[in-house]
């Protein structure tokens, strides 16, 4: 996932020497957690369900940062902040490199989401059941928010790659725009869906104005 920059609160080195870089918003995002605990009476789930978002965007955004590091791309940068997260190449990337480092990060969280999913009903300790089991259902959900086919999530990403091995550049960027336009239209039906029926408050909103243009083709404007 791709959303905009923040100011570095700290930074650290992580698998392969990637620089890992927190922002500031992150603090916001615990901050509505605490928020969340202290009304409800339990901080404490309210905190570990935070910590299970911010290492599972962590392990997404390493997932891109490994499809980099296989194809030899160094990566610059990788970053976590209040509103998801993204990796960030040293150099442009081709389209055939970019199709497994965008790839990589649903993979991981598709992992995150099955493999504790499985472990959750084999385990008898109550608190290490309730972890696997939250650890699945976040990544699930975040794995369904990730692949919408708009841009700059995963799956719109990922349609537009797709789109660009049978289509030339511009028709490919035409009809990534209209998918995504339909799919901006119909996501605030199911945001409205999110917060009534599930309580979740999403904070992204798919830009209209970026698929109207690029179902124009002036995606380079």
């Amino acid at each position: 996932m791709m959303f905009g920059p923040d100011t570095p609160m700290f930074a650290m080195r992580g698998p392969w020497g990637v620089r890992i870089e927190v922002g500031r918003s992150l603090l916001l995002l615990v901050g509505l957690f605490v928020l969340i605990g202290m009304n409800s009476g339990n901080i404490a789930v309210a905190l570990a369900f935070a910590a299970i978002i911010i290492g599972s965007i962590l392990l997404h955004e390493l997932g891109h940062a490994w499809g980099c590091v296989v194809q030899g791309v160094p990566v610059a940068r990788v970053v976590l902040h209040g509103g998801g997260g993204f990796c960030q190449p040293a150099r442009t990337t081709t389209a055939r490199e970019d199709e497994v480092i965008v790839a990589m990060g649903p993979v991981v969280t598709a992992v995150l989401w099955a493999v504790p999913g499985l472990l959750a009903p084999q385990v008898s300790a109550p608190l290490v059941a309730w972890g696997l089991g939250m650890l699945s259902f976040v990544n699930g959900l975040l794995l369904i928010f990730n692949l919408l086919p708009v841009q700059p999530l995963d799956g719109g990403r990922l349609l537009l790659l797709g789109l660009m091995r049978v289509l030339p550049r511009q028709a490919a960027v035409r009809v990534a725009g209209g998918v995504g336009l339909v799919a901006c239209i119909l996501y605030i039906p199911a945001l409205i869906w999110a917060w009534a029926t599930l309580g979740l408050i999403l904070i992204f909103f798919p830009s209209f104005r970026l698929h109207w243009r690029m179902l124009q083709a002036r995606i380079g404007d």
